[in-house]
């Protein structure tokens, strides 16, 4: 199988590439990545060697590239996305081009090469806050932010050229990802980040939103699975099982480190910060997925590997500085 991945160079995009050539010997990948702020060849250090991976830099806006890098592909792992929603806030055109345009670029250049399989990655965001019981697959979706707007818009966008064109896309909507290679803009390895250098860590509000927290490793055993078993036209909950509000997991980032909780300041909330997201992946688990790595441990490891990883966080936050020193200044 030729499989495309776009976004490969990003956190759950080198996490899947990893997985993929780990577990098939019968896949060739080709990965297409902008290489934007979040995306970097570091990510995929280790596997750029391997033979049967192929790198294609390239912008899935760009209608001439998008054509070109799904030339002989059989299937497509589009990943490729403005995933922060602060940054969405600060202004929400790179997520409208990147997640809705680029998503468009990406779908039609697959209905075109008549692709086998499609499987779409979304997210929890794209149901709003959860004010009752979790989300199910066919819950209306209500986006509350720019971010989550535009990959509502991409998800819808999917299911109309299964129902109109017969593309065979399966919809992925996983929770919180965690694990090595993220860009630390988000909360794991953004507080990691600042006590390890004993700066105050940013908390929105009371910091009691609730986020269910999936493990990348996990998540990336689930989108493999949907590749092969996922019905085309249909959308799977993918969530780890941990809800957790954010206070708990900072606490456990600052035991890990060793650092005291008197590096905690609250500040101003988000602007439409959704409370919780909750999802019911009973869906995905009638395929026999399950969860494997356990909340602790998990973060507790993750934590680690970014304390060990100095070197790639320094460039990592050097390529963002401009937003940390807009978003961060006064808080």
């Amino acid at each position: 199988m030729h499989l495309l991945v776009t976004g490969g160079a990003g956190f759950i995009g080198c996490n899947f590439v990893r997985h993929i050539l780990a577990e098939r010997e019968d896949v060739g990948v080709r990965v297409l990545d902008k290489l934007t702020y979040a995306g970097s060849l570091d990510n995929l250090a280790g596997v750029l060697e391997d033979p049967r991976l192929k790198f294609v830099e390239g912008d899935i806006c760009d209608a001439g590239v998008v054509e070109a890098a799904m030339d002989g592909i059989d299937a497509v792992v589009h990943l490729a996305a403005e995933s922060h929603v602060d940054r969405s806030i600060i202004s929400a055109e790179a997520a409208v081009q990147t997640n809705f345009v680029g998503s468009f670029r990406i779908f039609e250049a697959a209905r075109a090469a008549q692709v086998e399989r499609f499987v779409h990655v979304s997210t929890d965001e794209v149901y709003g806050a959860c004010l009752g019981e979790p989300f199910a697959e066919d819950d209306p979706l209500n986006p509350r932010n720019p971010y989550a707007a535009t990959k509502a818009g991409a998800d819808r966008m999917a299911h109309s050229y299964f129902v109109t064109y017969d593309l065979p896309v399966v919809t992925a909507r996983p929770s919180n990802n965690y694990g090595p290679w993220q860009y630390p803009e988000k909360l794991i390895p953004f507080f990691t980040w600042r006590a390890l250098n004993d700066e105050h860590l940013p908390v929105y509000g009371d910091g009691m939103q609730v986020r269910d927290w999936l493990h990348v490793q996990d998540h990336c055993r689930a989108l493999a699975l949907l590749l092969d078993e996922g019905r085309p036209g249909e959308a799977y909950n993918i969530h780890g099982g941990n809800e957790r509000p954010n206070m708990e997991t900072i606490r456990l980032i600052l035991d890990e480190l060793g650092k005291p909780e008197s590096l905690v300041r609250h500040v101003e909330d988000r602007p439409g910060h959704d409370v919780r997201y909750a999802m019911d992946a009973s869906k995905m688990r009638a395929l026999g997925w399950e969860p494997r790595i356990e909340w602790e441990s998990g973060i507790r490891a993750t934590v680690r590997w970014y304390a060990e990883h100095g070197e790639w966080m320094e460039r990592s936050v050097a390529r963002g500085k401009a937003y940390f020193e807009q978003w961060y200044a006064r808080r």
